[in-house]
Parts: C-alpha cells; structure tokens; sequence
C-alpha cells in the first residue's frame, strides 16, 4: 500500500484502552493511532480529516498532559450538528481515536466501558470541539482553522476539469498531488492552525 510519506511524519496517538485490556485485544490495552489509521477508516485524506486529528492530538495532550490518556474516559462536545458540511466525518475520526460516540456507542459490560452518550452535538460552548476527562471533570476546548494555509491556485482549474471529465490520467495525478501537499503543509502548521482554550 502506498501513500504520502508525509502520513508517517505525523505525531500518533497513544491510548490506554480499559475495554481492550479486558478482553485481551490489545496487550495492557495500549493503543497506538497514526494518521495512516484515521484515512483508512475516512477513505481520503484532506483538510478536514488532518483537522479531526489533530484536533484530537492537541486535545489530549492539553487534557492528560504527561499521563497516557484513557480511551473511553473522554466526553466530546462538538458545537454543529451532525448534519451540517463535515461536522460527520470530524465526529468519526473524533470518535475512531477516543471511543467516545452518541447513542449508537459500545453500551458497555455490566455498567462498565461503556462509550455511548459521551458525544454531543449542537453544544452549547464557545469552540468548535470540548473535550472532557469523565473522571475529574477537567477539559479542554479546541479550534481549527487552516485558512493560513492555501491552496494551489490550479487546484480548482484541475477539479473542474476532472468533475468535467476532461481531465488527463496526467492532470488527475498533479490535483491529487498538490491537494496533499496541502495537506502536509497543516500538519507542519499545527501551532498555527490549532488553538486550545
């Protein structure tokens, strides 16, 4: 399988997952997520699935500092609703790294693991995400904004030439190669185009 080098550049992800422990998936429940993992699950990778994880990335270093953060233990709040643009793919990537989901999340084992009901959407909070740590109440809330980061002015001429069907295999490559480039330009931007309040 192959894909941008840049994937590999990017910070991952390191969880203690309690479920996992439990049921013997995962030895002591580490688990490790890399962005390579998230546009596997997304099918693509754009500015908006960078933004998802690295929203998340900074979230749990602000919210667990130095302590390996607990999948399972997050709440998130998420201020569109599910509906709106891309809010569904942010809360999926969301939801992929730190198990938290809304009513269709893991119900749990006997009153414990559960992951249902620790995201919510259309919240009420002054960001664009809210982290939460279901144990001591502490949390976090995160922005994104890639704006600083443009595009290549001929990204658009190629998609419309593509959406035309009027692209060459040529023009199809060049698109899909500065879109990523973009891409790796926001992960190589993350102080600038993510704020924790």
């Amino acid at each position: 399988m192959n894909y941008p080098l840049f994937f590999d550049a990017i910070p991952s992800i390191k969880l203690q997952d309690p479920l996992s422990n439990f049921l013997g998936s995962l030895e002591n429940g580490e688990v490790e997520f890399r962005y390579l993992d998230v546009v596997k699950s997304a099918g693509h990778s754009c500015p908006t699935v960078m933004g998802a994880y690295l929203t998340t990335l900074k979230g749990l270093e602000a919210l667990y500092k130095d302590e390996m953060p607990i999948r399972g233990n997050i709440s998130v709040e998420i201020q569109d609703d599910v509906a709106n643009g891309v809010t569904g793919v942010i809360s999926n990537v969301i939801t992929q790294i730190t198990g938290a989901n809304s009513i269709a999340g893991f119900k749990g084992i006997n009153g414990n693991f559960a992951r249902n009901n620790l995201m919510e959407f259309n919240a009420n909070i002054n960001s664009a995400v809210k982290f939460t740590r279901v144990d001591n109440k502490q949390s976090v809330e995160v922005n994104y904004d890639p704006s600083s980061v443009g595009g290549s002015p001929k990204q658009q001429e190629l998609m419309g030439k593509i959406m035309q069907g009027k692209a060459t295999p040529e023009d199809k490559k060049e698109f899909g190669e500065l879109w990523q480039d973009r891409v790796r330009r926001i992960s190589e931007s993350i102080e600038s185009v993510i704020t924790c309040v």
